[in-house]
């Protein structure tokens, strides 16, 4: 049976109508651009949100748009509504004011108990902060990830994704998820190069038949933090026409890590 809503909050350091700016007119600055984020990631080039009552929220083509929803309730600083063209959910999004900030909700609920739900929102939303976090120093086009992404499979995506994290300095613009928290797919980047990380269906090789190299800014100080959070240390840093250092991670899996050109951005 499919669960008759989902609900989700982040909390962001601005104002209620600062966050609803954020949230509506800026969408297509925080909507992450990883492929598997639209309905046609071949052909989008925005995500907009129409407003007033009565607008749209679309996912923009060069010469068309997927309409994905109606907004149904549009109070600036308080409140977005919205009916799903593409599925049988409506969407409420609340703007509350806290200490510090706005506390947004988003409820997403189906209309019908045997109707279809693309529950995404518990996920979007927490792309959210950090677009409010930078926002003021921002310019120019949204953050595109590199055209060659790497998937990773491992027994607990989770534990693995807060591993690299800690150790290796994976960042991510989207939140980890807590222990015993499950995601059916994690997002790292490594500059605009996407790591995708999944839960392994077949039994873990036994070898490793490939290697990930990493370019870092600072080296020495990479391999410190490595080295002293756990890393086990393949092979220390030595030079071949490159500065670099092996090490495994929590699966066994090989990373190299390369001292980045000051030309690299």
């Amino acid at each position: 049976m499919t669960e008759l809503s989902a609900t989700a909050s982040v909390e962001v350091a601005v104002d209620p109508p600062t966050a609803f700016e954020a949230f509506t007119a800026e969408i297509d600055q925080w909507w992450l651009r990883n492929p598997i984020n639209f309905f046609d990631s071949s052909r989008v080039i925005a995500m907009r949100i129409e407003p007033g009552v009565g607008g749209r929220v679309l996912e923009v083509y060069a010469d068309d748009a997927l309409e994905l929803a109606v907004v149904t309730d549009w109070e600036p600083g308080s409140r977005l509504g919205y009916r799903s063209s593409v599925d049988d959910t409506e969407t409420r999004v609340d703007f509350e004011a806290i200490d510090g900030g706005t506390r947004v909700t988003v409820v997403q609920s189906l209309i019908t108990e045997d109707g279809k739900a693309f529950y995404f929102w518990p996920r979007v939303i927490r792309w959210l902060p950090d677009w409010v976090e930078r926002r003021a120093s921002a310019a120019g086009a949204p953050r595109e990830i590199g055209r060659l992404s790497i998937a990773l499979y491992y027994d607990d995506p989770g534990a693995a994704a807060r591993w690299l994290h800690e150790v290796f300095g994976l960042t991510s613009w989207d939140t980890l998820p807590a222990e015993g928290e499950k995601a059916m797919w994690i997002e790292l980047h490594v500059g605009s190069a996407a790591v995708l990380l999944f839960e392994r269906t077949e039994p873990r090789p036994s070898t490793t038949d490939h290697n990930i190299w990493v370019y870092v800014d600072d080296l020495d100080a990479h391999f410190a933090h490595a080295r002293d959070n756990g890393a086990k240390i393949l092979q220390e840093i030595h030079e071949h026409g490159y500065r670099c250092y092996e090490a495994e991670d929590l699966e066994g899996r090989r990373w190299t890590f390369l001292q980045a050109r000051p030309t690299m951005p």
